[in-house]
């Protein structure tokens, strides 16, 4: 049954996790993510996909030049980390003490902090 009443799309990372990169040039490095951006299922991963971005002299950066920065890559091709450091895929258990949904790795059935 599709989503009524909340539309934004369920991601099965956030920020602040431990990913490996599963595909595409970066495949095998890991970090950890720095941003996410839900409308383009995308996340931004520190030390991958870095990109150089030339810019103009402003009040910020009175020289201009070369800036290297992280560039977004898509959701599809990252794995949360679990607790031993292997790749998992999310599930989710119901807390009775906290009463909140919880994510679990598959793997070990650890809680993913």
């Amino acid at each position: 049954m599709p989503r009524t009443t909340n539309k934004q799309p369920k991601l099965h990372v956030k920020k602040g996790d431990r990913v490996r990169v599963i595909a595409g040039n970066a495949r095998g490095t890991e970090g950890r993510i720095l941003r996410v951006l839900p409308k383009t299922e995308r996340v931004i991963v520190e030390g991958v996909n870095v990109r150089v971005k030339h810019t103009k002299p402003n009040q910020q950066n009175q020289q201009g030049g070369r800036i290297e920065a992280e560039r977004p890559i898509h959701l599809s091709n990252v794995m949360p980390l679990d607790a031993t450091g292997k790749p998992t895929r999310v599930g989710r258990r119901w807390d009775e003490e906290t009463h909140q949904w919880v994510r679990v790795a598959k793997t070990t059935g650890a809680d993913l902090v």
